[in-house]
């Protein structure tokens, strides 16, 4: 039990794991809501879309010498409306936009990472690095993640009613295009605050792999969002202990923990399935015991 203990309290002793920790259990909170809305809305791939569509915007800023997350943020932003205008004024599916526009962004932006000399910050930027953010990025991450998750919670029915049923919400009165819109805006900004910790390749699996693995286990949003809160904070929590005993990246750690989620989830579900219909009673049965 001491060695369990120890195995737990050890990594926090260290202030760099402690920041990690609070940064970590910040991005996942906002992940973990946002991602319940973008299942149930179906925009997984937008969320992949956007996160690699901000690389171009992290180097030009960093070449102008402005704060990244601004370029960032108008690059992650440039990509969603480029996609739902391309969307609205030609026949081509939103999926296909997304993945010529993304795509497309994102080469962009290798090819000017390649060409422009950079320090290894950037580096950071594609693949994480929540054990070293500096204090600046520490309190940009918290507060643009407290933000968002307050604005999500605060209008929460008004966003599910919109991705639920898009027409229902325009007759209720709802400005269906000022909410979409901003969910798009949330998202590129979650996108920015996340970024800073888990980098732009694993951002994905955290605005993903919450709400998947609630949307097998509950029909309920209600308790889809608490399922999604856990599985995101306990994987936070797990990635970071795991990534310190092993040495490994911490960012990837943390997505493996969701991916394993997932699929104890999934088990579980198709188990609880079965066994729900092998203690069913037949229909052979049904008619025996009625005559």
């Amino acid at each position: 039990m001491d060695n369990l203990i120890q195995w737990f309290s050890e990594p926090f002793q260290f202030e760099f794991m402690q920041r990690a920790l609070w940064a970590g259990l910040a991005v996942g909170a906002v992940c973990a809501v946002l991602s319940c809305y973008l299942v149930l809305k179906g925009w997984s791939l937008m969320g992949d879309a956007i996160s690699h569509a901000v690389l171009p915007g992290i180097v030009i800023a960093y070449a102008l010498g402005i704060a990244l997350p601004i370029g960032a943020f108008i690059s992650g932003l440039t990509c969603a409306l480029m996609s739902g205008y391309i969307k609205e004024n030609c026949r081509v599916k939103e999926d296909t936009v997304m993945g010529i526009v993304y795509s497309g962004m994102f080469a962009l932006g290798l090819i000017l990472f390649t060409k422009i000399q950079t320090d290894q910050h950037l580096l950071h930027i594609l693949f994480g690095n929540m054990l070293g953010i500096q204090d600046f990025e520490f309190i940009q991450t918290v507060t643009l993640s407290l933000i968002v998750f307050a604005i999500i919670v605060i209008f929460r029915k008004d966003f599910l009613l919109y991705c639920f049923d898009r027409s229902h919400a325009r007759v209720v009165g709802l400005p269906v295009v000022l909410i979409h819109y901003s969910l798009l805006v949330l998202l590129s900004l979650t996108i920015v605050a996340t970024i800073q910790a888990v980098g732009v390749i694993m951002v994905v699996a955290m605005l993903v792999a919450p709400g998947m693995t609630a949307f097998i286990l509950t029909k309920q949003f209600a308790y889809m969002m608490w399922i999604a809160l856990g599985v995101s904070l306990s994987a936070i929590i797990l990635g970071i202990l795991i990534s310190f005993h092993i040495d490994g990246a911490t960012s990837a750690c943390i997505v493996l923990v969701q991916a394993t989620f997932f699929m104890l989830a999934l088990t579980f579900t198709k188990l609880k399935t079965r066994m729900t219909m092998l203690n069913e009673p037949s229909p052979a049965t049904n008619t025996r015991t009625s005559h």
